[in-house]
């Protein structure tokens, strides 16, 4: 097989779709059944997978400029499919996978990675401009795809059911995390936590988007119930990119952090967060909706006990392993966060369940089952 790869998504900041694509990359290099694999990005093709710098660089900052303007997005949406297909003439004996949702016009097959509905079923977690563009360039993607793929079951069956897709080509291939996420001494901890003025097993962390839909405000409430004398010992540390109506989400913490039971750390460079997640006592992740919910996968395969909410693809991740609650049960998740970082019977029982769960996803059973979407693509299409 011949495989136009996009990687768009691979780039700062690499959230989870820019890791996913990035991991699919380099583990599809190694297919023996893929003769030729090419990289893809904006108008050009790359001869090899770039590394992903830790920095804003001008490429960033621009994407920011575009998105806060109207007319430079509609600019955007209607000029670069044209000169995508320009650069994607002559390929249509490849087949081309848009791993970030989009496609651009192309001859030959096509299938793009769906990672949830967000953009049509929680339209409120965004602007309304990128809501707009996001919604007219995933419809464009749904009419042309010869077959889709998700990261979890839940979101197969949601996208089928909310766009009337035939089921049988949408394919579910679970993500996976690195190997740079497992258990640590705190002896291998000890620098990099105590540059963020932390010990190791001292704090409960929440990874991910400072946004509404990963319900931080309710996480903050929550332990906000717990005893102050237990929120201090275990303070709740966040960290992730400043997303989309955040204001008020850090308005909150800085007023936890004034009552010395919280802190904030930004975005943090990639090789630091699997020290971070080693080092805490417990995850916390009571998000409203996630296609997938790659944080809690880390923080199982960290050896740290997980509390989430109950919502979405989170159960078919966590399986029976993590403590869950209602999203938005602030009552019950402060009493489940309390037990997380209280209860050692059941938190000794959490870390070995939870490594034997994380181990059965990985990047290369990922790549593999990507592949074998591919083969039925090709052979459909045939």
């Amino acid at each position: 097989m011949k495989v136009i790869l996009s990687i768009d998504a691979v780039r700062f900041p690499l959230t989870g779709i820019g890791r996913y694509t990035y991991e699919l990359a380099r583990h599809l290099q190694g297919s023996s059944e893929i003769t030729d694999l090419r990289f893809f990005t904006g108008k050009k093709f790359l001869p090899e997978l770039p590394q992903v710098t830790e920095e804003a660089g001008n490429q960033h900052k621009l994407k920011q400029w575009v998105q806060s303007s109207y007319v430079a997005t509609e600019a955007y949406r209607l000029l670069m499919p044209c000169l995508k297909a320009r650069a994607l003439r002559g390929n249509k004996d490849f087949l081309f996978h848009g791993p970030n949702f989009f496609l651009p016009p192309f001859a030959g097959p096509k299938v793009a990675t769906f990672h949830d509905l967000s953009p049509f079923t929680w339209s409120e977690c965004n602007t309304p401009q990128r809501i707009k563009y996001l919604q007219k360039e995933l419809k464009k993607t749904l009419k042309y795809a010869d077959a889709l793929i998700t990261d979890s079951e839940y979101t197969r069956q949601e996208l089928s059911s909310y766009f009337a897709w035939p089921i049988d080509k949408i394919h579910a291939v679970p993500l996976a995390c690195g190997p740079e996420f497992h258990p640590r001494s705190a002896d291998e901890l000890t620098p990099c936590l105590q540059r963020y003025g932390l010990s190791s097993g001292k704090y409960s962390l929440f990874v991910g988007t400072i946004e509404p839909r990963k319900n931080i405000m309710a996480l903050l409430d929550a332990y906000a119930m717990l005893p102050m004398s237990l929120r201090q010992h275990y303070p709740l540390v966040l960290t992730g990119y400043q997303g989309w109506r955040s204001e008020d989400i850090h308005q909150k913490i800085k007023q936890a952090e004034k009552e010395g039971w919280a802190k904030y750390l930004g975005f943090l460079p990639a090789e630091q967060l699997p020290l971070l997640f080693a080092g805490a006592r417990l995850f916390a992740f009571p998000s409203l909706y996630e296609g997938f919910g790659l944080p809690v996968l880390e923080a199982m395969a960290s050896g740290i006990p997980v509390v989430c909410s109950n919502s979405s693809s989170l159960p078919e991740v966590v399986g029976e392993v993590a403590l869950m609650s209602e999203a938005q049960d602030i009552n019950k998740l402060s009493e489940l966060l309390a037990q997380g970082l209280q209860d050692d019977t059941w938190r000794e029982w959490a870390i070995k369940k939870g490594l034997e769960r994380a181990s059965v996803f990985s990047w290369s059973l990922c790549a593999e089952q990507t592949t074998h979407v591919y083969k039925k693509i090709m052979v459909s299409s045939s």
